[in-house]
């Protein structure tokens, strides 16, 4: 080998080890790098975490708390009070200064032990039931009478669940919140001016603050059955909140992960002991259609109380199976879950109309009414066996309390009840309540809500 060839390989020899070493120094560099931002993101995620942990407000709920493994079932409170609120905000608000600590939203999340889905069940704030060691009074007072801790002895009492955590808001955290997420879509079926929420809105799809989200989910004087009507408009709300924060990139986004992750520790209290950031992280893989909501099967919409209240009384047997299912963690079967059905609409819902007043021709026209507002009319121009009807009466087979619930929104002057022995809904037309108020369904909006019936918060948002 000559000098000048051996002096060339030499200096390839030296090229190569010198590219070797630069490519170790930049993958030490990089791994360096590397280190330092995981160690900074985990530190920065530590303080994040801790110091919305810490700052959440804290109840004694007297819960079983967090399991380390296994389903978990959380009781989430709406508060109506007013605490904290100045006259302006009152005002703002539309929720007046009346001293009130009840529940006014009560809803049940069953997380499975999965974690891969959630189901929400709505418990109507007026239903009738037995708060232990008072007697029998509407659910929504077990809270103004003994607090959190009553308030979850009741549902553990009427469900057989146990209770693992609870989530408590009140007025303006929730108007907060909404805020923080840059506002929610909603939907109306027909135009609303509700001077007791506040809320005024056109027919059909709105994008809105947190003060009107407020004023919708609130509104229950726009509707024949009141808080029943409204619970549907609860879900659908978080329903929309719920695919807005997926949609949205909140997670990804941390300013505005951290602006609503504040606004959330002013908002909500929680139980001693209940890690809800952990549990967020662990449910952030959630989809809309994984989670699903639905009302507990009631028997009676309109029960009036030996104190003369008028409540809501759970349908005994249907409730037990729903409660049964989640206590064994069962979840909704694969095909019940590809099928779960949106609220019920006018077109499902077979009504006969009979005239039990001395009124010519009222049942007919109060059919083609009804017809022209949607609902399946299988019988009308019927008259009953007495024409001395005073009150007009909407008649549905029990578990059916839903069918009923739509024909009562175009009937609001009628009074319902269950009647066994009934495969549709019945109208007994009387001197008083017959006037068919309504437009006719637009495709889209809530519904009142439909009770025992699993819909997913893809079907509710209003997109």
């Amino acid at each position: 080998m000559t000098d000048p060839e051996r002096a060339r390989q030499q200096w390839l020899r030296q090229l190569t080890a010198g590219r070797r070493a630069n490519r170790q120094r930049l993958q030490l560099l990089a791994l360096a790098v590397a280190s330092a931002l995981t160690l900074c993101l985990a530190a920065g995620s530590w303080v994040m975490t801790s110091y919305i942990s810490d700052s959440l407000g804290r109840v004694n709920a007297d819960t079983s708390g967090t399991p380390a493994s296994g389903p978990i079932n959380i009781l989430v409170a709406g508060i109506d009070t007013r605490g904290g609120l100045t006259r302006r905000e009152q005002i703002q608000l539309h929720v007046g200064d009346a001293i009130s600590d009840n529940t006014d939203t009560l809803m049940l999340v069953h997380i499975p032990a999965n974690h891969a889905s959630a189901e929400v069940v709505s418990l109507p704030r007026d239903t009738w039931i037995d708060i232990p060691g008072h007697g029998m009074n509407k659910i929504n007072a077990a809270l103004g009478i003994g607090g959190p801790q009553l308030m979850v002895k009741t549902v553990e009492q009427a469900t057989g669940l146990v209770i693992n955590d609870y989530i408590e808001i009140d007025f303006l955290g929730f108007v907060n919140v909404i805020d923080a997420l840059g506002g929610v879509n909603v939907c109306l079926p027909f135009a609303v001016n509700d001077p007791y929420s506040g809320l005024d809105l056109s027919a059909g799809p709105h994008h809105v603050d947190g003060v009107t989200a407020l004023e919708f989910v609130r509104d229950r004087h726009s509707f024949a059955l009141s808080d029943i009507a409204r619970i549907g408009d609860q879900q659908q709300l978080l329903s929309s909140v719920f695919t807005e924060a997926m949609s949205s990139g909140l997670l990804a986004n941390p300013i505005r992960l951290e602006r609503f992750l504040s606004s959330v520790t002013a908002a909500v209290k929680v139980d001693d002991g209940f890690n809800l950031i952990e549990l967020a992280q662990e449910l952030r893989g959630l989809r809309a259609q994984d989670v699903t909501f639905t009302t507990v099967p009631l028997a009676s919409m309109n029960y009036t109380t030996p104190t003369g209240q008028s409540a809501v009384l759970w349908d005994k047997t249907a409730a037990a199976a729903l409660f049964k299912r989640l206590r064994d963690d069962t979840g909704l079967s694969a095909d019940r879950h590809r099928h779960v059905r949106q609220a019920l609409t006018r077109a499902e819902v077979s009504v006969d109309v009979y005239n039990g007043t001395l009124i010519t021709g009222l049942s007919a026209s109060t059919g083609r009414q009804l017809k022209a507002l949607g609902f399946d009319l299988s019988k009308a121009g019927l008259n009953w066996s007495r024409h001395d009807v005073t009150q007009t009466v909407i008649e549905y087979p029990p578990g059916h309390a839903e069918a009923a619930a739509l024909v009562h929104q175009v009937l609001p002057g009628a009074t319902t009840r269950a009647v066994a022995g009934l495969v549709s809904v019945r109208i007994v037309l009387g001197t008083a309540g017959y006037a068919v108020s309504g437009t006719a369904p637009s495709g889209s909006g809530s519904q009142p809500a439909t009770t025992g019936q699993a819909h997913t918060a893809a079907q509710d948002a209003c997109l």
